[in-house]
């Protein structure tokens, strides 16, 4: 059905990577975007790595990663702390990542790494973004938001995690209720940038 298909095409949002001057991980709890960053880390295709985040907002601590098989033990502090692990268990040297430890939402990583990167006097032209694959439109939104006044391309290479890809979101109770909570969320959310 086509108004499946323009939904899978605005939600799922995959950019072919460039070389690029830094790859960012925004926070989540899930292994597969750190494990994405790390492969083009060690392809090359950047010379730092930031991850951001520190728990969900209205949480009061990191609750743990989502092992999806397979366990991280921690204890973790903060989500950055979490994805810091995964890079360095996928050989991502600790001098090419930089935290973030503060951030609750996707609006706050993208503020809270500005913030970052212009106290460390980092040059950024393109970055590229591993997020979660349903997360990818929202993302970008926030990030070309927060950087509007500077000229920066953000390419979006993101992982399927929580198995909703979008080959398959439509076929699940959980897929369907994940992106279609994402286009909502973009509408409200834009609604708001705007104003």
């Amino acid at each position: 059905m086509k108004f499946l298909r323009d939904i899978t095409e605005f939600i799922f949002l995959e950019d072919l990577p460039k070389k690029a001057d830094i790859i960012i991980v925004p926070g989540n709890t899930w292994p597969q975007p750190a494990r994405r960053a790390a492969a083009m880390y060690q392809a090359g295709m950047a010379p730092y790595i930031v991850v951001s985040g520190r728990y969900s907002k209205g949480r009061s601590a990191f609750e743990g990663p989502s092992c999806d098989g397979e366990c991280y033990k921690g204890p973790y502090a903060a989500e950055a702390d979490f994805l810091t692990d995964v890079l360095m268990q996928a050989g991502v040297p600790g001098e090419a990542i930089l935290q973030e430890r503060e951030a609750t939402f996707t609006l706050e990583n993208a503020e809270y790494i500005r913030k970052m990167l212009e106290e460390k006097h980092l040059p950024i032209k393109r970055a590229i973004i591993c997020c979660q694959a349903f997360h990818a439109r929202r993302c970008r939104m926030y990030f070309e938001y927060v950087f509007q006044d500077r000229e920066i391309e953000f390419l979006m290479c993101p992982a399927v995690t929580q198995g909703i890809s979008r080959d398959n979101w439509a076929e699940s109770k959980k897929g369907l209720e994940t992106v279609l909570g994402e286009l909502r969320r973009c509408g409200e959310q834009f609604s708001w940038m705007l104003q």
